[in-house]
């Protein structure tokens, strides 16, 4: 019987005995207890699968008379059958289900916290870390204390028997009356609610590693870490296998109800658990509500916003027991724009400017922005919420104390200083954001309103060749757009009739148009992406006014009630062309998850005027 990775690095034998430690090609490093010592040995891989033939044909062996048989059989030393009794718990490993207790967290940190500036995409992080998984959620904040995250009596409505004097239930036509009482229990918060679970799942798992369970501790800084963990903060120390090396004993009222919780509970892998410590019976301990340890199926991960450090600093200690994940600053490649009265700003280049104005006032990186701080919908921040979030932030949390110093803050139009109340209109009952100070503002950094070439498709050659302009040097529209056209083009040439009729291969390119050739016809049909405007236009287009558009013009209103739509029909005298042009508004580009919508609207349009324009050309 081959091995075949049936042992792996952190498996554990039922009764404690025995741990794999490390393993190469040849031969397993084991932890084996026994009688109170500990000691490492090598195990060879051959010798052990000689005893897990044995065992496999023996099941009523004893270790003693498996060394017997096999000893000189085989060209392994003699010496080597002295580990008999190891050697035997292995075996048994081997060829048992329930022989693991392993380490689980071999890839994921039991305890984490992701930190960095605010907006760096945090909860975010562990949200797409732990997808699918069990999670429980908290908020730490000023007045978090250790009841509220751990449990604490409070009370609570229970609906009881009304009873007469003599202790009777009291019956009124045939019914026994209730009513509702206000009544103390203990009411579990985020911390037990996880515990109670996870040690849940060690009891329903028979074999292999229990399924994780997740606490999540968001803005963790915000609260007095040490008055909210307690005497909980020493069940952070982990030991090798995932469980908490020093067991706190529980209160009065945790023991009730976490012996209530757990009652009736059984974890096949109590002796395993047991034996990490000295054969204390540790997981009865747990079952009773006697003692409070983490098992290693438990996860507690939290966020923490540099620019809050300062309300609850932490400990040394406490830092120690947790992994620290940095989130830095950068461009997330979402395409953000602020939109100040029509004018559209990016997003990251403020972000890159506001964050250097931030370090040289501050020499701090504490306070800078994230790519995530402000929410956008569709791609775009409207100026009031950019006041709003932005503006305010910046001018009462980042410069309140540094007397708005520096040119950015300047207001070149009224004088004087950009003060946030300069950001809203005055005298009136309710406030408007004045977008000009909000240019004025993004114009002292330096930045200037994005051209964009797309409100028109002019007759263009369409560019394809970007060989010599690699993708890091595009704009932020030309890698938007390169990316719907190439995703585009795979899906359309899955459509037989799109291939038919617009076949050949085309290429994905960095402009905001495509153009699509009629077979026959003097003119072909173009697709003009209009991101900022969220908006696609279906046009007809002419380099050159023919006849054929002067007769389509006449067919208008037949070729509209075909086409179910309104069309603007109009002529370019400068450029002696023609264009027939369908638009249709409320396209998110920033939905990638459903652009097979765009595209199936998109081929359907397309296909159906090369067929009706085509119709009317052939009457000509």
């Amino acid at each position: 019987m081959g091995l075949n990775n049936r042992l792996q690095i952190g498996d554990v034998s039922n009764n404690g005995q025995v741990e794999i430690v490390d393993e190469d090609r040849l031969c397993y490093l084991v932890r084996s207890t026994s009688k109170g010592a500990t000691g490492l040995r090598t195990i060879s891989k051959s010798l052990l699968e000689e005893y897990v033939n044995y065992w496999s044909e023996h099941s009523d062996a004893t270790s003693e008379s498996a060394r017997q048989a096999l000893s000189g059989t085989s060209e392994i030393d003699k010496y080597e059958y002295g580990y008999t009794s190891t050697l035997s718990v292995m075996a048994q490993m081997v060829l048992q289900s329930t022989h693991k207790v392993k380490n689980n967290v071999s890839s994921l940190p039991l305890q984490q916290i992701f930190y960095g500036a605010p907006g760096t995409g945090k909860s975010f992080t562990i949200n797409q870390e732990i997808k699918g998984e069990d999670v429980i959620r908290t908020t730490f904040h000023p007045d978090s204390d250790y009841s509220s995250f751990v449990g604490a009596y409070k009370p609570t409505t229970r609906e009881i028997t009304m009873r007469d004097l003599s202790g009777h239930p009291v019956v009124e036509h045939a019914q026994i009356l209730t009513e509702e009482k206000i009544v103390y229990e203990f009411v579990p918060q985020a911390f037990l609610q996880a515990y109670i679970t996870a040690w849940e799942k060690y009891a329903t798992c028979d074999e292999g590693n229990p399924q994780r369970q997740f606490l999540v501790i968001e803005e963790i800084n915000r609260g007095n870490c040490a008055q909210i963990f307690g005497d909980l903060f020493q069940l952070l120390d982990r030991n090798h296998s995932g469980f908490s090396d020093y067991p706190v004993k529980a209160d009065t009222d945790m023991k009730c109800y976490v012996a209530k919780a757990l009652k009736g509970l059984s974890i096949p892998q109590a002796g395993a658990i047991n034996s990490l410590y000295g054969g204390r019976d540790v997981v009865s301990e747990v079952l009773e509500g006697n003692i409070l340890l983490l098992p290693s199926n438990l996860f507690i991960w939290a966020t923490m916003n540099t620019s809050d450090q300062s309300l609850f600093p932490i400990d040394s200690a406490f830092k120690r027991r947790w992994d620290w994940s940095y989130m830095p600053i950068s461009d997330a490649k979402k395409g953000y724009v602020i939109n100040v009265a029509g004018s559209l700003y990016d997003w990251w280049q403020f972000l890159e400017e506001i964050n250097k104005k931030i370090e040289s006032t501050t020499n701090s990186e504490d306070k800078k922005l994230g790519y995530f701080f402000c929410k956008a919908h569709g791609g775009v921040i409207s100026a009031e919420t950019f006041v709003g979030k932005v503006v305010f932030y910046l001018w009462n949390d980042v410069f309140k104390d540094f007397d708005l110093v520096g040119p950015i803050f300047d207001d070149a139009v009224e004088g004087g200083k950009l003060t946030f109340a300069k950001f809203y209109t005055e005298g009136e009952m309710k406030t408007k954001v004045r977008p000009d100070k909000v240019a004025q503002f993004l114009s002292n950094l330096g930045l200037t309103p994005l051209e964009e070439s797309e409100e028109e498709y002019n007759g263009q050659a369409e560019n394809t060749d970007d060989s010599e302009n690699p993708r890091a040097t595009w704009s932020m529209s030309e890698r938007k757009r390169y990316d719907f056209w190439e995703a585009f083009l795979a899906y359309a040439h899955k459509n037989d009739d799109f291939k038919t009729y617009f076949g050949g291969t085309k290429k994905a390119g960095k402009d905001h148009w495509k153009n699509f050739y009629v077979s026959g016809a003097d003119f072909y049909i173009s697709v003009v992406l209009k991101l900022w405007e969220r908006a696609i236009a279906l046009q007809v287009y002419f380099d050159r006014t023919t006849d054929t558009y002067y007769h389509l013009a006449d067919q208008k209103k037949d070729i509209e009630a075909e086409m179910d739509t309104t069309y603007e029909w109009r002529e370019n005298p400068e450029k002696k062309s023609s264009t027939i042009v369908e638009r249709i508004d409320n396209i998110d580009f920033e939905d990638k998850e459903h652009w097979s919508t765009i595209f199936d609207l998109i081929i359907t349009r397309i296909l159906r005027m090369r067929e009706v324009f085509v119709k009317y050309l052939k009457q000509q």
